[in-house]
């Protein structure tokens, strides 16, 4: 600066501004390139959600939430998850074209492309012709979503607006199907090895097929059992347990059909609580509903509120919330305030917890796996919710959940 011939005083007042920008230049930048993944993430998972969770699920051991919240959530957002199957599933998580498209799915068609004056012109006059094209599932959603430039949005964004996710979303006429490796005791190295024997020798035609081409013990058979990964084979998950002890014996050094078999009972379906606890312990999520939905009709007759219903409730109420605990933080700089998020079928409250309730109620706040949690809701005009908590309840909810806390 010298050399420039900037005067000693004003170089030390340049120096002391660059001094000053590096205590926070990088955070700035640091928060502008999270700024760049969350709209890209976003953008995703409105348009291509059940790419979106596809992609997590293959991702897994990683980031914030559970791959059981992950899937409830892009259930909310009408992706269908299907369960784990021998003959239909791949080693990871997959996209599957849905079988036909439902009513819903053409009615929500209809209202998606029936503003787009171009989209019969691109894709046909016939409905199922824009659902099915060349043997596969067409995109769904407005063809608009995916042009360049977009009108801008000068509106405020209103919360209380209605959710439009269904008109956007492109990967509609498809379902997702887990993966072989998400099976407990599979893992991705058995996951392989049964997808690529059934690619080289054709499909299984059973459960003793399988442990003899593959070999497998039958603890492995009873979790793929459980995860109802037979259902293709005509076996409900109850049958395929109870012939999975026998189906084990067979390897590739014996004879065909010399194990010992006994003629199972006739067994019963397993109720919609009972598939969903033997999900859970399967493989870890819930592909069709959620646990805290068996226990609604009960809370709701004591005034328990779902995280639905507290967009609606009137904020600096004392109401009270339940649901399976899938998160436990307190940050270094919270002054000891612990957050917690409580999960039900409809969504994921936030609960602020205090120093000296946590201290009261330590032991439930603590362990219990699920809750009901009493306190004054808060609500912010941009619609965040938060439940400043004053009490805590034990909730049993007969399925197993696992939550992360203090990472």
């Amino acid at each position: 600066m010298a050399e420039n011939g900037i005067p000693d005083d004003i170089a030390d007042s340049i120096y002391q501004k660059i001094e000053a920008f590096a205590d926070f230049g990088f955070a700035e930048s640091h928060s502008i390139s999270f700024a760049l993944i969350v709209y890209a993430s976003a953008w995703m998972r409105l348009h291509y959600p059940g790419i979106f969770l596809a992609a997590l699920l293959r991702a897994q051991p990683m980031g914030f939430y559970s791959p059981q919240s992950l899937t409830a959530d892009a259930r909310r957002h009408g992706v269908e998850v299907r369960r784990p199957d021998i003959l239909l599933s791949g080693v990871e998580a997959d996209l599957e074209p849905l079988s036909s498209p439902s009513a819903d799915q053409i009615k929500d068609f209809r209202e998606a492309v029936g503003p787009d004056r171009h989209a019969g012109r691109r894709w046909g006059t016939n409905l199922l012709d824009l659902v099915w094209a060349d043997g596969k599932p067409a995109p769904s959603g407005r063809v608009s979503c995916l042009e360049r430039e977009q009108p801008t949005v000068s509106a405020r964004f209103d919360p209380t607006a209605p959710v439009e996710d269904a008109a956007h979303r492109r990967d509609g006429n498809y379902a997702v199907r887990l993966g072989l490796a998400e099976v407990a005791s599979i893992g991705e190295k058995l996951a392989t090895r049964i997808v690529e024997e059934r690619e080289r020798g054709g499909d299984y035609t059973s459960q003793a097929d399988l442990a003899r081409r593959v070999g497998m013990t039958a603890p492995q058979l009873e979790a793929l059992s459980a995860a109802g990964a037979f259902a293709s084979l005509g076996l409900g998950q109850r049958e395929a347990l109870w012939g999975a002890g026998a189906a084990a014996q067979e390897h590739p050094d014996f004879l065909p059909g010399t194990a010992v078999w006994v003629q199972p009972p006739l067994l019963p379906m397993l109720t919609p609580a009972e598939q969903v606890a033997s999900d859970l312990w399967a493989i870890g999520i819930s592909p069709e509903t959620h646990p805290m939905e068996f226990l609604r009709e009960r809370l709701t007759r004591r005034g328990v509120l779902s995280y639905a219903q507290l967009a609606t409730t009137e904020s600096g109420r004392r109401i009270e919330i339940a649901g399976v605990v899938t998160h436990r933080q307190r940050p270094a700089t919270a002054a000891g305030v612990t957050f917690l998020n409580l999960e039900d079928e409809t969504g994921m409250a936030n609960i602020v917890c205090s120093v000296g309730v946590w201290q009261r109620y330590r032991r439930i706040a603590r362990e219990a796996p699920a809750m009901i949690i009493r306190g004054i809701l808060e609500r912010s005009p941009e619609g965040v919710v938060n439940v400043i908590a004053d009490r805590f309840e034990v909730l049993t909810v007969g399925a197993r959940s696992v939550s992360r806390d203090f990472h």
